[in-house]
């Protein structure tokens, strides 16, 4: 070999597992899946509170994402799915889900991204539903961490994000750092079209957020943030579509537990009434 003469990097470098045949065997060919139509039909069978058919859509397009070897598609219905099985009680299916969902984040290197941070608080959330709160917690505070170095500070993301760090909180006796969360939430969802809903289920929570550091002596305090999650639920201005109707049904237990019976009735028919009209 003359001084001129050297050798090609391929001549030299040789594979990390030279003697895998996995190393030698192309990318597969990736078929991505409609999300944006696939999403749409979703929210179509929960504004009917369809949950039977919404599952069996999910199921279908999860099996489509992964024969087509799309992982994008498949992270976004996997976050559907913890969701769902959130929602309908299912633990382990939830659990299962929220495994998946971390794996991808990491596959697609997404965990400086935004939707890394969503599906973190998405996985979060299912700890924290399922009496995980402690093992919540840092997914939370990780989630907050990508929203505030990516997303405006006014994003109604955060309405979210902060809404269920403070649940987190309260429910490992962090009572002081729950309220700071909660109040930060309401400031968010303030300045949203239609934020009424949220902060109806934000007051509701940092009720029963006083009610277990203080018990009886926060009863006056109870009463006005139930007065005023009651006022907001009846803003006429609100749509009358499936996701008002949910969060009626999920406000008004809250009510029936303080003895507000009648509010807890009124928002329960009211949702009936609106999933039979949409």
């Amino acid at each position: 070999m003359t001084e001129k003469e050297s050798l090609r990097p391929e001549e030299y470098r040789e594979p990390v597992c030279p003697f895998d045949p996995d190393f030698y065997k192309p990318e597969p060919p990736v078929s991505p899946i409609p999300v944006g139509r696939v999403m749409e039909k979703l929210d179509q069978y929960l504004e009917h509170d369809d949950q039977a058919a919404a599952g069996r859509h999910l199921d279908y397009w999860l099996r489509e994402a992964e024969a087509g070897n799309d992982l994008q598609g498949e992270l976004a219905l996997r976050n559907e799915r913890m969701g769902y099985f959130r929602k309908n009680g299912k633990r382990e299916e939830a659990l299962r889900e929220a495994e998946r969902a971390e794996k991808l984040v990491e596959l697609l290197r997404l965990s400086d991204a935004v939707t890394g941070g969503t599906t973190l608080l998405n996985v979060g959330t299912v700890l924290n539903s399922f009496g995980m709160a402690e093992k919540a917690v840092p997914y939370y505070e990780r989630a907050g961490e990508i929203y505030r170095a990516r997303l405006s500070p006014e994003d109604p993301r955060f309405g979210g994000l902060y809404n269920n760090t403070a649940l987190a909180y309260a429910a490992t006796g962090r009572f002081r750092e729950a309220a700071e969360y909660y109040h930060r939430a309401l400031r968010i969802m303030e300045k949203v079209e239609n934020g009424e809903l949220e902060r109806a289920v934000t007051l509701l929570n940092l009720a029963d957020a006083r009610e277990a550091e203080r018990g009886e002596e926060a009863e006056e305090e109870i009463f006005a943030l139930l007065e005023e999650a009651e006022r907001l639920l009846k803003t006429p201005s609100l749509p009358k579509n499936g996701y008002t109707a949910f969060t009626m049904e999920k406000c008004a237990p809250t009510f029936a537990y303080y003895g507000w019976f009648r509010a807890a009735k009124e928002f329960r028919e009211e949702a009936k009434r609106i999933y039979e009209r949409t």
